[in-house]
């Protein structure tokens, strides 16, 4: 089946709101420590999109214990850190994006992708369009990269050819920042084997135990588009955010359930046997 090259998960899979209640269940089975997440997480999903490593470079001994808790095929997209994205927006950062890289290879074949967020100040300037250019020269060649722009100006044909010209994908983004028709005219125009897809949402929630904005007709125009990729042989990474309806784990297996692929839900994790058992 062509859907076999989308891969659907979420963005993390450390939240307590995702851990059963007595009266209510969600994701996790009641009881679950957060020590035991990713072993469930990974029962349910192929993939996540790590936040983590915004913030920090992981550490060595971090990466080879989630390739050790994670089965043979399971992938994990790693953010790019915000000093290189945010604080210096591109600029004299070369040292520190091989070092990010370094630890990212230690990931193996699960290396989904690394996703460059940049922020909604990073405007089409000449000074930042240059900075870009060189930022693109300076990515290795030995791993998938794509870039998420939060500035509309970046929204264009000649943006997308040159991200493709080095084999960097333009992150599709169901988000407010561009509009989603713009969007999927630069998702059927690129050129590359991969796309990276991530759903956002407006952050005015404050629980993630359940769905609370449901986006099924959303949904089953992105499922349209995905399959449509997925035609072309391109191998589809998508992630959701806890703020698209309310639970990423619901929306990410209405997803997989709109694209004919097998779900496995908070009543499965209550029952399955460990990984590791």
């Amino acid at each position: 089946m062509e859907t076999s090259r989308i891969e659907i998960g979420c963005q993390g899979w450390n939240y307590d709101d995702w851990i059963g209640r007595p009266s209510a269940r969600s994701f996790y089975p009641q009881g679950t420590r957060s020590s035991e997440m990713l072993d469930l997480y990974a029962r349910a999903f192929g993939t996540v999109e790590v936040d983590s490593t915004f913030y920090a470079i992981p550490a060595e001994t971090t990466v080879r214990n989630w390739c050790a808790r994670t089965p043979n095929g399971f992938t994990f997209a790693l953010k790019l850190v915000q000093r290189i994205t945010h604080e210096r927006e591109l600029v004299g950062s070369e040292a520190e994006l091989m070092e990010f890289c370094a630890r990212a290879r230690a990931l193996g074949e699960k290396l989904a992708a690394v996703l460059v967020q940049l922020p909604p100040t990073f405007d089409a300037s000449p000074s930042r369009a240059a900075a870009l250019r060189r930022f693109l020269e300076a990515l290795p060649s030995d791993m998938r990269f794509c870039i998420e722009f939060r500035h509309s100006d970046w929204a264009s044909v000649n943006t997308l050819a040159m991200l493709n010209e080095r084999g960097v994908a333009f992150a599709l983004v169901e988000s407010p920042w561009i509009a989603r028709e713009i969007m999927w005219r630069l998702a059927t125009a690129q050129t590359l084997d991969f796309a990276y897809v991530r759903w956002m949402g407006a952050r005015d929630l404050v629980h993630f135990d359940r769905v609370q904005r449901p986006q099924d007709d959303n949904l089953r125009a992105w499922s349209e588009l995905l399959r449509d990729l997925a035609r072309r042989n391109v191998r589809v990474f998508g992630y959701f955010s806890n703020f698209y309806e309310g639970h990423a784990p619901a929306s990410a297996n209405k997803l997989k359930r709109l694209l004919g692929q097998k779900t496995t839900g908070p009543e499965d994790l209550e029952t399955q046997p460990s990984l590791f058992d």
